[in-house]
């Protein structure tokens, strides 16, 4: 018992750095090691990821707030249909056979992969100028961080508020039928379609997938299938390494931080997709 709470306490700590670096929740990465390495059936483990997800929001998040990085105005907003979503991908999950789910989550950790790579071919995110959204103006969603890697304030407007919204519905449904923070989909969101900073983009990302994982936390435990004696050390280990990875990706250049992940999202997407169909790589 000792010795597994130590495994998932590194675990954790592991999950917590690349989650809050990457805006991506520990759960995806967490979810996928304890069904391939550990051999748990794979509701349990999304249960377990659930509760990290939530402890890698809590850790990365004080950091995030103290340093002004996290836009909290647009966190709120779109909460709204994430939650809702998230409330409905959580009462899917009782009724899908499981080898869906290792499907669905590794074609995600692909997505989540190849949308890392694309970035890598774009220039140095700065200084976006979009059209100015109605909306956003309506709701004071513009703002604006200093850089610590750039070593400057950074000012952004946040444009497309409606697909932005659309988005968050959808990663809200993934993060209640998968047990992740669907960081991935709320990253492309703010970055791709709302046209935020990638940095406040993975920050923000980072509050929302804890109030987006606590709305469907709930219905796993009325479930049983949250495990206590595996969700209590990752949690432990999450909250350390989600401190030290929102430190983290603030001084990194996100290109370096890019290609040490990609290949490990990639391999372990591969690996969830192949089990899914019933093949062992």
């Amino acid at each position: 018992m000792i010795e597994t709470a130590l495994i998932m306490i590194a675990l954790g700590v592991f999950a917590g750095i690349a989650g809050a670096i990457l805006g991506l929740g520990g759960g995806i990465i967490v979810t996928p090691i304890l069904t391939l390495a550990f051999g748990l059936n794979i509701k349990y483990a999304i249960g377990a990821s659930i509760i990290v997800v939530i402890a890698t929001s809590s850790g990365s998040t004080i950091a995030y707030l103290k340093d002004e990085v996290l836009n909290l105005r647009v966190a709120m907003f779109l909460e709204i249909a994430t939650t809702i979503g998230a409330v409905a991908g959580s009462l899917l999950t009782g009724v899908l056979d499981p080898k869906y789910l290792y499907v669905l989550f590794g074609l995600l950790l692909i997505f989540s992969g190849f949308n890392m790579f694309r970035k890598l071919r774009m220039k140095p995110d700065d200084y976006r100028s979009g059209k100015e959204d109605a909306i956003a103006k309506k709701l004071e969603l513009n703002g604006s961080y200093y850089d610590k890697n750039l070593k400057k304030t950074i000012d952004y407007q946040v444009t497309n508020v409606p697909s932005g919204m659309s988005v968050m519905f959808g990663a809200g449904l993934a993060s209640g039928l998968l047990g992740i923070g669907s960081g991935a989909f709320k990253v492309i969101a703010m970055d791709t379609f709302m046209k935020m900073p990638l940095k406040p983009s993975s920050a923000t990302s980072n509050l929302m997938m804890g109030v987006t994982a606590a709305a469907s936390a709930t219905v796993y435990f009325f479930n049983g299938t949250i495990l206590p004696n595996i969700a209590v050390p990752l949690a432990i280990g999450i909250l350390g390494g989600a401190v030290v990875g929102s430190r983290v990706m603030q001084i990194l250049p996100t290109k370096l931080i890019r290609i040490v992940f990609i290949p490990i999202l990639l391999y372990i997407g591969a690996n969830m997709l192949f089990q899914g169909f019933g093949v062992k790589l």
